[in-house]
């Protein structure tokens, strides 16, 4: 059955027919091209649909969502190319030839209404009937409720593993706890849990139309019990007299001398044949207690070692019965797989009944609904319906189709008939039909390829690749075709034929080639290592190793060269030099992609995965972040903390670990970290809480700064912050979230596009992507350094699954040497598939590793070369000069020496001007720099933006001259500065006010430790003594301004630490603002005005410290600026000076207002005049000069007034 070759514009658009498009055939160009044709109604009698249709009537379907996205966009961009090329007067603009011919079918003065046609149908695709096969079903189901017998309101839950994990857990109750202690004990024996019973009914659930029907668990293990018992007796019964006679045989032979009485004692062997009767007289013994000795000795091998050479050994029944007994004894009748059977139809069937009580679908339901709604009564009914909105259905990658999905699609289009009324197009390649594990079934593929038969069409010209390209990739399957005795490329050739034959393909090539040194390299280059010098075949990991390195060594001589402009693509623009982005290495798992990549990185390539298998939940950072989760849940659990701390992303060292075993303040620093990482969750959510932690440990700097394994490391953090944030929507509560991560985890399965593993980079790097993941893709250089290595069906891999010879599924829960046969053929014929599909990615060259495997007639590779390694290549590259052999590679050290500039980031871009929203919450320091930039976080965050403002606003400090009088100890004048520095000394005293400034002021070793503690982690150590003679005379030090009543800190007893505060405020004119604050602070002396601007939302800040004393309240804020290099700098005028370059008279004018709200709510008699003292702001670093540092002021009452009443102007208008 031979496909005729298509023509786009000559091709039937009615009945059902089938276009098989080998690899880059130009198949969705040829599905644009029939789009345009059903628009524009465009064809001859037999070949045009009946009528031109729109988007919504023609249905074109894939099995991606990104597939769709990209069909939608490129059927668009064609119909509005299209359309313009209509448009245009003749001769038009430039257009490929396909765009011509179908112009030239129609006349001149036809042209405008077909581009308005055309035009109308590209602006009209947002509603076009572009989707996946899921998407499309359940449109179905909601449209026609009525007709498919649906609810209106379904849920989809795109994942179901929770509710499939309740079932089996209501089953392992329903069933497994009334069984007895004996069978309670043997099905422990099988599954210890519900969860490992799911995980062997996983492959099982979407097939139990093929188990046949089995008793529930107490009657299954109560008849396997019996037929054990049957069987037992029977295997018994011959050792009522076999005892005795064993006993007789070797009494006699010993008398007579005839066996080594030292390697066979009588002693011995009395004491074994006592076991086997003890065995044989009691019912419930299974298997005789014998010695592994007794078991080895009493064979008839045994006693062959035994026996003397002049006497004959002896032969009895016995003997070989014992030899056979283990096997005899495993094979016992049990109950497990009648068990399994049960279970997996129980579970199947109440998963259903839950999914409907609870009115929701899975992905799987969507097809198998529709496909029972089109089977049911009214199914006529709906296929009419469904044929009358669609008549026409273009169905793209039909070979990854399932039977479902083929029913439904035959149900409505009735694809053996042939009906002229309706067109169905299955677009597909069988020799690309790799995706069985997903449930794609390439005999299903085969049934509509038999019920399409005189109706078949083939695109046989490649657009990707070189013409040598084409010829060598052509080589390698005819050779195997070609075999006339063999089962042909692919392994469907039988005496009825060849549904999948492979044709070579025509190329079309392209306008550059590939060079390398000034030479064309070969097109399909054949790596052979020789086999191991003891004869043996290569080990699978040696052959991983070898070939990794040999595979890395290649691609760096080639890069080199690149970048040397002596490797690259020679066209008529000149040559393009060969870049990493341009290599791609195709493999099959993670392990080969490990080998691979470590081989490159070794030699400085750089490299990023990307599999289709591959879960974010099954990486090692969803293990760590797991162990974070439980510690911010749960931060005084001291072992859920220590283990979250050492995981390895956090990066503390063994000393710091350690010392968490000694330092009792250092742990609780932690323990109230990682507290407030847990209020940040709970106000915030976990995305916002993990971000910060983060960035507190300092982890996306230091992974990013590890290279690609940090960058590996840092994507999937983030990804699975994001997925934990969707998630804990759904969720209760933090322990339920961890609950969530720690079941993703036990799934092996991806769980869909959104968990698989995403690329962390996409920079020019080289490419390592598996096989499935590069269909539809193609790369200039392609890269198969382990094309021979294979994985051969076990007689673990339960349930077998083979096709019979009418191309049913069967299934088997036993293995055993004809079913392996039979599945493992089918596993190299999805091998084989694969190497096609990594044989056709490449534009110009590929290269593939070889070597002698065990089996190696078993993989893909060995399969179309004849199975033997040396004469099969040789056959292969004879007569084909488009393939090399290169026999022994050598593998290099050398590196990659990359010649591009190092980029540098410079300073972030500042804006020219407030990029503001119309709410936002503010903080004085975007205040004062008009920028909309939310309010801090914390305290110390606020701090450090402060601090941040100030000295980006400080002109640079002249050093004080050498010789100069020298500070007395405790003088802070050299200490160091910055904003990192201001946060330090905050710290300090936010610590000396939790624990009591007298207290501390009183307690010098607690003081000393504190300070100790925290300048060891910053190399300040010799300032560890200034500071503590410092701090301790600070908190002595008389406070208060001018007019008020002194008071130390240390004599304080009421005071209020970093006191947090919010301020609404509407539509506020900082204009008006500023006026207002200069007018009556620091005497009205001038100072840098703020910038214009409205200030509308929150204003959010935290206060160092607010104190009463005496009936007074006070607002005290510490400042490390440096003001000069002795006491004499910090005079009045100085400090003054200093707060109004700063602007800091704003900030406690703010500070004192939201201070002015609080006491107006607290204190029944409250009066500014009479309880508000005023702002203390405290220069730290002069507070051994004559003014101790102090900045005092108590704004007039007037301006307190006017700013309540500025800010709250909105809200007396609204509540007017």
């Amino acid at each position: 059955m031979t496909p005729a070759a298509l023509e786009p514009l000559r091709f039937p658009l009615a009945g059902s027919r089938l276009i098989e498009a080998s690899a880059g055939t130009g198949k969705t160009f040829t599905i644009a091209a029939l789009y345009l044709r059903l628009v524009l109604g465009h064809g001859d009698d037999g070949a045009a649909f009946s009528r031109p249709l729109t988007p919504p009537e023609i249905l074109v379907v894939t099995f991606t969502d990104a597939a769709t996205k990209e069909l939608r966009d490129r059927i668009r961009a064609r119909l509005a190319e299209a359309a313009a090329y209509f448009r245009a007067e003749p001769p038009g603009p430039a257009a490929d030839a396909l765009l011509q011919q179908l112009r030239d079918a129609y006349l001149p003065e036809h042209w405008p209404a077909c581009a308005r046609k055309l035009q109308l149908a590209a602006e009209w695709m947002d509603e076009a009937a572009v989707s996946t096969i899921h998407s499309w079903c359940n449109r179905m189901l909601r449209e026609h409720a009525f007709d498919s017998d649906s609810l209106f309101t379904q849920r989809l839950e795109t994942d179901q593993a929770d509710l499939l994990a309740e079932v089996v857990r209501d089953y392992w109750r329903s069933f497994m706890y009334p069984l007895g202690a004996d069978a309670a004990r043997q099905v422990r024996g099988w599954w210890g849990s519900p969860e490992a019973l799911q995980g062997d009914l996983k492959g099982l659930l979407n097939h139990v139309d093929l188990l046949a029907a089995s008793a529930d668990p107490a009657a299954a293990v109560d008849a396997a019990q019996q037929a054990q018992q049957r069987t037992l007796a029977a295997l018994k019964a011959p050792w009522a007299q076999w005892v005795d006679d064993l006993q007789v045989l070797l009494d006699t032979a010993r008398d007579k001398g005839e066996f080594n009485g030292t390697k066979l004692k009588k002693n011995n062997y009395d004491s074994w044949l006592q076991r086997l009767a003890a065995w044989r007289d009691d019912p419930e013994q299974v298997s005789p207690d014998l010695t592994p000795a007794a078991w080895a000795r009493l064979t008839p091998a045994g006693l062959d070692e035994v026996w003397k050479p002049a006497f004959t050994p002896p032969q009895h029944p016995a003997l070989a019965a014992i030899a056979a007994m283990p096997a005899t004894l495993a094979a016992l009748p049990d109950a497990r797989l009648d068990i399994l059977r049960h279970a997996a139809q129980w579970v199947a069937a109440r998963f259903a009944d839950e999914q409907a009580r609870r009115a929701q679908m899975g992905f799987n339901d969507l097809l198998t609904r529709l496909d029972e709604a089109l089977a049911g009564p009214n199914g006529a009914r709906l296929a009419e319906v469904i044929r009358a909105q669609f008549p026409v259905a273009l169905i793209d990658e039909f070979q990854d189709t399932d039977a479902i999905q083929y029913r439904i699609f035959d149900a409505i289009y009735r694809v053996e008939a042939n009906d002229a009324a309706t067109a169905l197009v299955f677009i597909g390649d069988p020799k690309q039909a790799i995706y069985a594990f997903r449930g794609a079934d390439i005999h299903t593929y085969l049934a509509a390829r038999a019920a399409t038969a005189g109706r078949l069409y083939t695109l046989g010209r490649n657009f990707r690749s070189t013409h040598a390209m084409v010829r060598a990739a052509n080589r390698c399957f005819q050779l195997a075709e070609e075999q006339d005795d063999g089962p042909g490329a692919f392994l469907f050739r039988s005496a009825a034929g060849n549904p999948v034959p492979f044709f070579p393909a025509d190329a079309n090539g392209r306008k550059d080639a590939l060079q390398a040194g000034g030479e064309p390299l070969a097109a399909l280059n054949i790596w052979r290592l020789p086999p191991p010098d003891n004869g043996e075949p290569m080990s699978k990991g040696a052959y991983l190793e070898a070939m990794a390195d040999v595979c890395a060594s290649e691609m760096v001589r080639l890069l080199n060269l690149g970048q040397r402009g002596e490797a690259g693509f020679a066209g008529d623009d000149g040559l393009r030099a060969l870049r990493q982005a341009d290599l791609a290495v195709l493999v099959n798992n993670r392990s080969e992609a490990d080998a691979i990549r470590g081989a490159l990185a070794s030699r400085g390539v750089r490299s990023v995965y990307l599999s289709e298998k591959d879960s974010v939940f099954q990486r090692p950072e969803a293990f760590e972040l797991q162990l974070w989760l439980s510690a911010c849940a749960e931060p005084d659990d001291g072992r859920a903390l220590r283990a979250a701390l050492a995981t390895q992303t956090l990066g503390l060292d063994w000393a710091s670990l350690d010392r968490l075993n000694h330092d009792e303040i250092a742990w609780d620093d932690y323990v109230l970290q990682f507290r407030a990482y847990r209020d940040c969750w709970r106000r915030q959510g976990v995305l916002p809480m993990l971000r910060r932690l983060l960035n507190e440990f300092r982890v996306p700097a230091r992974l990013l700064a590890a290279g690609g394994s940090g960058e590996r490391s840092l994507t999937d953090l983030l990804h699975l912050a994001e997925l934990l944030q969707q998630a804990s929507s759904l969720l209760d509560g933090e322990h339920a979230l961890i609950r969530h991560l720690a079941e993703q985890r036990r799934e092996e399965a991806s769980g869909g596009e959104a968990r698989q593993v995403r690329l962390e980079s996409d920079a020019d790097l080289v490419q390592v992507v598996t096989i499935h993941k590069s269909k539809g893709l193609e790369y200039p250089l392609v890269f198969l350094p382990f094309a021979c290595a294979f994985r051969a069906t076990k007689a673990t891999d339960l349930p077998l699954k083979w096709h019979d010879a009418q191309g049913r599924l069967q299934l088997s829960l036993t293995a055993d040497a004809a079913l392996l046969a039979l599945a493992d053929r089918e596993r190299l014929g999805e091998d084989l598939r694969k190497l096609y599909v990594a044989l056709t990615r490449a534009r110009y060259a590929t290269w593939i590793g070889a070597a002698p495997l065990k089996e190696l007639q078993n993989s893909a590779f060995g399969h179309l070369i004849g199975h033997t390694l040396q004469a099969g290549i040789d056959a292969l590259a004879a007569g084909c000069p488009d393939i090399a052999v290169i026999d022994a590679p050598a593998s290099s050290p050398d590196v990659y020496v990359s010649h591009e500039p190092q980029r540098t980031e410079g300073p972030a871009r500042s804006p020219r001007r407030a990029v503001r929203e119309h709410w936002w919450i503010a903080s004085y320091s975007a205040l004062h720099t008009a920028a909309a930039e939310a309010g801090a976080e914390t305290p110390g965050e606020d701090v450090f933006r402060e601090a941040a403002v100030a000295e980006r606003l400080t002109p640079p400090a002249i050093p004080p001259v050498a010789g100069g009088v020298a500070t007395s100890v405790g003088l802070l004048h050299g200490f160091p500065r910055g904003a990192a520095v201001g946060t330090f000394l905050h710290e300090i005293l936010e610590w000396a006010a939790g624990q009591g400034f007298g207290r501390v002021a009183d307690a010098p070793a607690l003081l000393r430790d504190a300070v100790a503690r925290r300048c060891a982690v910053r190399g300040w150590e010799r300032w560890i003594d200034p500071l503590c003679a410092w701090l301790q005379d600070f908190l002595r030090l008389p406070l208060g301004g001018a007019d008020a009543p002194g008071f130390a800190l240390a004599g304080l007893d009421t005071w209020v630490a970093e006191m947090e505060f919010w301020v609404a405020v509407h539509d506020v004119d900082l204009a008006a603002l500023d006026a207002l604050v200069c007018r009556h602070t620091v005497g009205g002396a001038e100072r840098p005005p703020l910038q214009a601007g409205q200030l509308n939302g929150m204003l959010k800040g935290f206060i160092d410290l607010v104190v009463e004393h005496e009936g007074r309240y006070y607002v005290i804020d510490y400042k490390s600026n440096w003001l000069g290099p002795d006491d004499a700098a910090y005079t009045p005028a100085a400090m003054a000076g200093e707060i109004l370059a700063k602007r800091y008279e704003l900030q406690y004018v703010l500070y004192l207002l939201a201070l002015h709200r609080l006491l107006k709510l607290r204190l029944p008699d409250y009066d500014y005049d009479t309880h508000i003292g005023g702002a203390l702001y405290l220069f730290l670093r002069g507070s051994q000069a004559p003014t101790r540092g102090i900045h005092a002021e108590r704004p007039p009452r007037a301006l307190i007034e006017s700013l309540d009443h500025l800010f709250a102007r909105r809200t007396a208008t609204e509540a007017a």
